[in-house]
């Protein structure tokens, strides 16, 4: 099929341009742009015009159905994978308003508002002490226990607080979630070993305790702290989804507290007969995407119920 042609068929089809169809299909300008500098358009394209046009229907093949259905599951990682540089900017975004708010102008430099010295990489060692915690590691005591794998996911939430802030304090916004991108696991493990989650996580406080001691070069070990968060989240069956809506949902109730009168006493923290962080999380697994709007706007309704 040549290039005139496809433009004629998809205005029957109900297009109004070239460019209307190379978007409905998921092609980019640029490969519009290609197909009629060539005059040539490729046999997919072709295939899914005569779909459209009800010239052609697929063959019924059982293989080709196993194959799709396979397939359905990656194709949805890769579109979920398509929106984590948006959701990365906007933790970053959320994380420089929170530190900008609590700690000032400036915190960068490693001083806050009250002269007060900020270190993060202290703050990582100290929350991985935390995650462990929630662990039965201690051979003297409670050792059937079973981990508390919610606090360990908050815990890792938490880490990621001041890994961001860490990296924004060394690098800025558009470098922080480029870094991230590159580096981020989406995925996570349902068959969690406690055991590897805790040395994979003291792994976290090796790097911290590097950087600081100055055994480890900052920017390498940025990239080093990175890999190593994302890989604690998988094994410890934390998704990047899941990350991303606990992120936001400590955000938005930490901010909502103190829209609602929680520096002075009168916010109520039991709503419903829950406490506020049970209705976060019925919340947080309600929504399939969890943006700060949409999960303060929640927050709100259900207070006021």
């Amino acid at each position: 099929m040549l290039f005139e042609e496809l433009k004629i068929i998809t205005k029957k089809l109900g297009f109004n341009t070239i460019e209307e169809f190379g978007a409905y299909i998921g092609a980019t300008p640029i490969e519009v742009l290609k197909w009629e500098e060539k005059d040539e358009i490729p046999y997919t394209v072709s295939l899914i015009v005569h779909l459209l046009k009800g010239e052609k229907k697929l063959p019924f093949d059982l293989n080709l159905d196993n194959l799709v259905e396979e397939c359905l599951p990656l194709a949805k990682l890769l579109d979920e994978a398509s929106s984590f540089p948006h959701k990365l900017e906007e933790m970053f975004l959320l994380q420089k308003q929170l530190n900008d708010a609590t700690n000032g102008k400036n915190w960068e430099l490693g001083i806050n508002k009250f002269d007060k010295e900020i270190n993060w990489l202290r703050c990582i060692h100290m929350e991985v002490c935390e995650l462990i915690d929630s662990t039965p590691w201690k051979h003297w005591k409670n050792i059937k226990d079973e981990p508390d794998m919610n606090n360990i996911h908050i815990e890792l939430v938490d880490i990621w607080h001041f890994l961001m802030s860490f990296l924004l304090q060394e690098t800025n916004v558009p470098k922080a979630v480029s870094l991230t991108n590159t580096h981020c696991i989406y995925e996570a493990v349902e068959n969690v070993d406690i055991k590897v989650v805790v040395k994979e996580a003291e792994k976290l406080s090796y790097i911290a305790l590097a950087i600081e001691t100055g055994n480890m070069p900052i920017f390498s070990g940025i990239e080093r702290f990175i890999d190593q968060f994302f890989r604690c989240c998988k094994l410890s069956g934390l998704s990047f989804t899941w990350l991303q809506k606990l992120y936001i949902g400590k955000n938005c109730l930490n901010q909502f507290r103190q829209d609602n009168g929680y520096k002075e006493g009168l916010y109520k923290k039991i709503w419903q007969g829950k406490e506020d962080n049970v209705v976060l999380i019925e919340i947080l697994n309600s929504l399939e995407d969890a943006d700060f709007k949409t999960v303060y706007d929640r927050l709100q309704s259900a207070y006021q119920a």
